[in-house]
């Protein structure tokens, strides 16, 4: 369940980021003012679309049979995975920019009375963050209702919302408590964390598919040291993929994983010619 928190935490916290941003500006001038309306359509609608989304999710799984629901279920993990990297990747790039790009994509609608565009461009984005929930969220909650504990799964849930509220206030105090840089960095880690867990639950379901050799399974037993039912071991087994008992497959993947996101980070931190260039030329 601790998935399930910090997903919708995270996910929030991004989703009401981009709210705050756009509603401030509307409400900075009186032309904007009549936008409002249409941001909150946009909220509504980009939440309708995530949670067709999930409907359509939910109804796949439930014609296919239960070796194509492993398949299915795979194939998700893998797909989480890769949306958790891009996203990782592409706030590194452009979160120092988020905020103006927000705002003159709904300067442009307002300047226009466009306001169909500024509800579409709401929608869009509340739809992104509610959509990559649905997707990381999948697999536990088919788990969930297969155990019964669809119960503890809503007020997990419902816990990472109140905690992304919480969370954006304390942001919106200026840094007094934490800044968006600190908040970013912190979940940039865990988020990379998980999906290297989600990565690691793929290779669980392709090995016993016999889709992927185990070539060695398993690698080692550290059952003895951390078991993954309970306690700090299940935390990492979630979190971070942690297996008592690994298939060498998995370690080889997991290793492959980590230079890859290492590599797309240094890429991404890397000044670019043009800003090498002024870089240069300043100095």
């Amino acid at each position: 369940m601790e998935q399930v928190a910090f997903i919708v935490w995270r996910e929030c916290v991004e989703a009401l980021l981009v709210i705050g941003i756009l509603y401030s500006w509307l409400r900075a001038s009186p032309d904007g003012r009549r936008g409002l309306p249409w941001l909150w359509g946009g909220v509504g609608a980009g939440l309708l679309l995530a949670g067709a989304l999930a409907l359509v999710l939910l109804g796949v799984a439930s014609w296919l049979s239960d070796e194509g629901q492993e398949w299915f279920q795979a194939l998700m993990a893998l797909v989480a995975c890769g949306l958790v990297v891009q996203m990782v990747v592409w706030m590194r790039a452009h979160g120092r920019g988020l905020k103006r790009e927000l705002e003159s994509g709904a300067a442009q609608q307002v300047g226009g009375d466009h306001w169909w565009g500024l509800l579409i461009l709401v929608m869009i984005a509340v739809a992104r963050e509610g959509s990559e929930t649905v997707v990381f969220l999948y697999g536990t909650v088919l788990s969930s209702q297969a155990s019964g504990d669809t119960g503890a799964m809503v007020l997990a849930g419902l816990g990472g919302f109140a905690a992304a509220l919480l969370t954006f206030w304390l942001l919106q105090l200026g840094g007094r408590v934490i800044t968006w840089r600190r908040f970013f960095k912190l979940s940039e880690i865990l988020l990379l964390l998980l999906a290297g867990a989600l990565l690691v639950s793929a290779t669980d379901r392709l090995i016993s598919l016999g889709v992927l050799p185990a070539l060695m399974d398993p690698v080692w037993d550290t059952s003895w040291l951390l078991e993954t039912e309970g306690g700090l071991g299940k935390v990492l087994a979630d979190f971070a993929g942690y297996r008592a008992y690994p298939a060498l497959s998995q370690v080889l993947i997991w290793l492959a994983y980590w230079c890859v996101v290492a590599w797309l980070l240094r890429r991404t931190a890397a000044p670019s010619p043009v800003g090498r260039a002024k870089a240069t030329a300043a100095v």
